[in-house]
């Protein structure tokens, strides 16, 4: 069932392969818990239902939100809006979170489990931005972007990303293969990407996806503090 937008939300170009999204993206985590508790799920969609009829056609998930209960609701959501019409970004990598450790695999074999995964969860035959959700150190970038070249010829990825990456790890990733956005914490007061990171992406033609652009509620008039006291 498909519903008319009620906004005309501007859109952008992401990058240079092509992608074109909502100027204003939807990040989906504190649906289900990242930053209170997590919503029902007929409100959870609903939310996403407005959201899209307010123009809103990007929304941001990953695997590690609420332990998969995230791209499960996203994907009820998706079923009730025209597949084309919306920009699906999701992600892999962040196997767990806590305050003092992150655990990350970035392994051609993880990747591929986790892509196939994260289909059947959202119930949809292609991810249009699959993000490495945080880089593995212990696996050459070049390993995981030929795994990720593989998954964009067979067509259950259109588009690659990567989050929170060095301008070095950059560079070699999009040597590979052409990186359509980099997902950075950027706003008032995290500035950090301007000095390297922005005009790397500028050069190479790469979109940049802000998360956190107003300081976690914080220059919105309310401050929020994630439940679970970490932040990915």
């Amino acid at each position: 069932m498909s519903e008319e937008h009620e906004i005309n939300c501007p859109r952008v170009k992401l990058g240079k392969q092509g992608l074109e999204v909502s100027k204003l993206g939807f990040g989906c985590a504190g649906l289900t818990g990242g930053y209170h508790d997590p919503l029902p799920e007929e409100v959870v969609i609903q939310v996403i239902k407005d959201a899209f009829r307010k123009g809103i056609t990007f929304f941001d998930t990953a695997d590690v939100y609420g332990a998969n209960a995230n791209e499960i609701l996203v994907g009820k959501a998706l079923k009730q809006l025209p597949r084309d019409k919306v920009q699906l970004a999701t992600k892999f990598g962040l196997v767990s979170a806590t305050p003092s450790r992150m655990q990350i695999n970035g392994t051609p074999e993880y990747i591929r489990k986790c892509c196939e995964a994260s289909l059947k969860r959202l119930d949809v035959d292609y991810i249009d931005l699959y993000y490495q959700h945080r880089v593995d150190k212990s696996v050459p970038i070049e390993d995981t972007m030929e795994e990720l070249m593989k998954l964009v010829a067979e067509g259950k990825i259109k588009y690659i990303g990567l989050s929170e990456a060095s301008p070095d790890i950059i560079r070699r990733a999009h040597a590979v293969h052409p990186i359509t956005a980099v997902q950075m914490e950027w706003s008032l007061w995290t500035r950090d990407i301007e000095e390297e990171i922005v005009p790397l992406c500028r050069d190479l033609g790469i979109g940049i996806v802000t998360y956190s652009p107003l300081g976690r509620g914080f220059f919105a008039g309310r401050a929020v503090l994630p439940a679970n006291g970490y932040l990915v």
